[in-house]
């Protein structure tokens, strides 16, 4: 090589090397550290203990006047925060108080932006913030994650960004991912010799939802839908985007970005308490949210309204629905859904001939339960003020607002839209169709769940929503937030025995299965999928399912593993719940019952009967007395579950 030449990119090296720096968080532990390297780009590492589990990570941001945030960057400043403080959440998804406790890192770079990385001691964070004047378009956001190892993944696999989020999880790995492969987020994955590590956004808002693809190697790219150009409506609900933008964002110069999360979980179990989607997202905007109510709602649509043993038609009619709303004053139910069919499609203000609105919510407030409206989301947003204003003066409780199946910044907007024109109402708040939650939670705590999940409505027409896929969701989704799968059916069966069926669904899995879901499974909006006739039917799985709360006061994971089984006891006041849950495979798991103070108790189990093998609707109810000291195994079925209530003595 010539000598200049070799002089020259010795030089090269030696000013890179100049200025090239590296900067260090740790978790309050110590457990977790990141490394944020700065030279001519920027890239993080993570680290468990000594061992790495993210590799270095390039991460930018570049904007269409060719402005690249991370090209280059010259550190003008770092400064460091630590916070540990208690909160209280709105709504009680997990428990009543939430431990925040975490060190941050703030680089302030020359080129009008700063990067922000947090440790906790269950993972890590990152955000760009931007301090332009004016407004700046977003081209791209890069985020290359690469691994040490080819780990395995729960893939989230999509087919394009025109998706409800309500995915199938392929197991696969890192290596067999290639630049075809298209996931939502959360993007789960595991490791023989390392902790677990889930990878998630929150605290979105006026910008899009970051995907990823595979790449050769052991990596993941970002990507993101661009800005919708052109879009084409067909019937009702369903918008397509037919040409894009060059660019994902148009936004404020100076503002904070979405926080892209990590998940670290050294046990299984540890994703499900994890908080971290809550805890970065921003704070509750609602001045008083003492209005906002949790609760249990039966639902029309799963059970195709076919109630029987009545004196009239059934069907989308006010006598129908007076019948649901009989039903949950009966068992102490908060709400009733009037799903697809109480409106003329394409027409908020236009109710069905067979439905009299004021005698229904006339009947419904005399009787204590509160009606919640299912919407589709174009004709909410054109007819907004005056449907919304209508709903508010019949004194409907809340919304589900459905078909979104997009994750654009213009979406994103939406959401955000119609959660501030609901509180301003004191309207709750259900999105179906919907991405992945995001964070809008905590600002808007109205919105109290969401879809964005498999959920139990795939039993009327899949093959697909097994026990196994029960045991995925709430070690992935879940983490992002509330999940509305819809639980509750009441016609179970077995593997060999199951098969789809629209308007009369049965569910895979025991009866035990299905009640576990209710203590498993986080939703503040909780349904009861199934037919009021046939639950009037099961008086003792109602009693069950008439005292099971919502919202929890304390979790506690006893325990867990992914896609295999999971053992859970929450509390609310002073009762504990506990909930079982397992796959294809029988399990015996055993329940040690020190999570209880000293004392007495009372406690009344649902198990799977002795022959739920064969006939999954097969359970057993027995009540027997506890104590902290007790322990117990607990035998699951095939598709198996175990559940329980449990009432100190006085």
């Amino acid at each position: 090589m010539n000598k200049k030449i070799l002089a020259l990119l010795c030089f090269c090296l030696l000013i890179t090397s100049t200025f090239a720096k590296n900067y260090k968080l740790e978790s309050p532990n110590k457990k977790i550290s990141v490394s944020i390297q700065t030279g001519t780009d920027l890239s993080f590492t993570v680290k468990h203990d000594q061992t790495f589990l993210i590799s270095p990570t390039k991460i930018a941001m570049e904007l269409v006047n060719g402005t690249i945030l991370g090209a280059n960057p010259v550190v003008i400043k770092n400064s460091n925060n630590s916070v540990n403080r208690e909160l209280r959440p709105e709504v009680r998804e997990k428990n009543e108080t939430i431990i925040e406790n975490y060190n941050e890192l703030k680089l302030s770079f020359k080129q009008n932006f700063d990067l922000v990385f947090r440790a906790y001691d269950n993972g890590i964070a990152y955000r760009f913030e931007t301090r332009f004047s004016g407004e700046i378009t977003v081209k791209s956001e890069t985020g290359q994650f690469n691994f040490p190892n080819n780990n395995l993944v729960y893939w989230p696999r999509e087919k394009s960004f025109h998706s409800n989020n309500q995915v199938y999880y392929d197991f696969t790995s890192l290596g067999e991912l290639s630049s075809k492969d298209l996931g939502s987020l959360p993007v789960l994955m595991t490791s023989e010799n390392a902790p677990s590590i889930l990878i998630g956004e929150t605290d979105l808002e006026d910008y899009p939802g970051m995907w990823f693809n595979g790449a050769k190697g052991n990596n993941l790219v970002s990507t993101f839908p661009a800005y919708p150009d052109k879009t084409e409506q067909e019937g009702d609900r369903d918008v397509f985007v037919r040409t894009r933008k060059e660019y994902i964002a148009k936004t404020d110069g100076t503002r904070t970005f979405p926080w892209r999360y990590v998940a670290i979980a050294e046990n299984d179990g540890d994703f499900i308490t994890n908080q971290l989607s809550w805890l970065l997202a921003d704070t509750c905007v609602i001045e008083d949210p003492s209005w906002i109510k949790p609760g249990k709602i039966a639902w029309d649509w799963w059970n195709a309204n076919n109630i029987y043993r009545v004196d009239f038609r059934a069907g989308i009619n006010t006598e129908t629905y007076k019948y649901y709303i009989d039903f949950a004053a009966d068992y102490g139910l908060e709400y009733i859904i009037m799903d697809e069919g109480w409106y003329e499609l394409g027409d908020l203000l236009k109710i069905v001939p067979e439905i009299d609105m004021e005698e229904l919510t006339s009947y419904a407030k005399e009787k204590g339960v509160g009606i919640i409206l299912w919407v589709v989301w174009k004709t909410l947003d054109d007819q907004l003020a005056a449907a919304l204003d209508q709903f508010q003066s019949w004194g409907i409780k809340g919304i589900k607002v459905d078909f979104m199946d997009k994750d654009d910044q213009w979406m994103v907007n939406y959401y955000h839209k119609i959660a501030k024109e609901c509180a301003d109402r004191k309207l709750l708040v259900d999105f179906h169709g919907s991405y992945k939650p995001a964070g809008i939670r905590r600002k808007y705590p109205n919105v109290l769940t969401r879809e964005g999940v498999n959920g139990g409505e795939q039993y009327k027409w899949s093959m697909r929503q097994t026990p196994e896929h029960n045991l995925i969701t709430p070690f992935s989704r879940m983490v992002a937030g509330p999940m509305d799968y819809t639980p509750g059916a009441m016609s179970n069966a077995q593997q060999k025995d199951y098969r789809p069926i629209f308007d009369t669904p049965m569910s895979m899995g025991t009866r035990c299965h299905q009640l576990g879901m209710y203590v498993v499974y986080e939703s503040p909006l909780q349904m009861l999928c199934d037919n009021p006739s046939n639950y009037r039917k099961e008086e003792e799985c109602m009693e069950f399912l008439s005292a099971v709360p919502s919202v929890w006061d304390e979790t506690k994971i006893l325990r867990a593993k992914i896609s295999d089984y999971i053992l859970i006891a929450r509390r609310s006041g002073n009762e504990w719940y506990v909930g079982a849950m397992g796959d294809w495979d029988k399990h015996e798991l055993l329940l040690d019952f020190s999570f209880l103070e000293k004392g007495n108790y009372e406690m009344s189990l649902y198990r799977d009967g002795d022959n739920a093998d064969r006939n999954a609707i097969d359970y057993k109810k027995e009540v027997k007395r506890v104590k902290s000291t007790d322990k117990q195994t607990l035998k699951l079925a095939p598709g198996g579950g175990w559940v329980a209530r449990i009432i100190p003595i006085k």
